[in-house]
């Protein structure tokens, strides 16, 4: 009969282990409420060795931050493929599996946390809606937008997270509705701002001419038709 012996880890290996037990803790409750102790159990280590690691929480919910900021940012790639209507509610898809996921750090993240008003958590956070700036202009096909388009689309990506962290608390309406309704945000902003910039109208147009009958664009359209009559 032999005994197991507990691995030892390297020093990186062991810190990405102490982040993903400290991420996983923060997806469950505010970081505000987990404890260096709790992490050092779920690691399976003692609470001194988690400082040798890193100085303190703040330290280590920046590192966890950084590893669900580049997962988060990574929800918005999407290959230039097909309409532009269908992208993007695979992309809301997405995001909502992230929210969904990792609710309570999501929330403390935009409300506030031990991290808020760090330089390190501001960087993450404006990081995050560049890279989903820059994606959402890859598929638009624009390297880089007019003042009016710019402001169509980081207008957008605010309103997907206050959206998203209205809907954390208590999930009132149903998520699916919530994905087409932020796509259909997308087109009303666009929509407007195309009414009083010829540049973004005619982006406009020409997203709108490779919309399938069924796509989420067409049915917003059909949705204002049969409101408006």
């Amino acid at each position: 009969m032999t005994t197991g012996v507990r691995r030892r880890m390297g020093v990186e290996e062991r810190r990405q282990q102490l982040i993903g037990v400290a991420l996983e803790l923060f997806s469950q409750r505010s970081p505000d409420d987990v404890s260096i102790d709790e992490i050092a159990s779920a690691a399976g280590i003692s609470r001194p060795l988690v400082y040798h690691y890193f100085p303190g929480k703040l330290s280590l919910y920046e590192a966890a931050l950084r590893r669900a900021a580049d997962d988060l940012a990574g929800r918005f790639v999407e290959p230039r493929q097909g309409p532009l209507g269908a992208r993007l509610l695979r992309v809301m898809r997405r995001f909502f599996d992230f929210v969904e996921e990792h609710g309570p750090g999501f929330s403390a993240l935009m409300r506030g946390g031990p991290a808020v008003g760090s330089s390190a958590t501001n960087a993450l956070i404006v990081s995050v809606r560049q890279a989903a700036y820059d994606q959402i202009l890859s598929h638009l096909g624009v390297e880089e937008a007019p003042p009016r388009l710019e402001l169509v689309v980081r207008s957008w990506i605010s309103l997907a997270e206050s959206t998203a962290l209205i809907w954390l608390d208590g999930r009132r309406i149903p998520r699916a509705e919530l994905e087409v309704q932020l796509v259909h945000d997308f087109a009303a902003l666009a929509a407007v701002s195309a009414v009083h910039d010829e540049e973004t109208g005619a982006l406009l147009r020409r997203t709108l001419k490779d919309e399938p009958g069924d796509g989420p664009f067409s049915d917003l359209a059909a949705r204002l038709i049969a409101l408006a009559s």
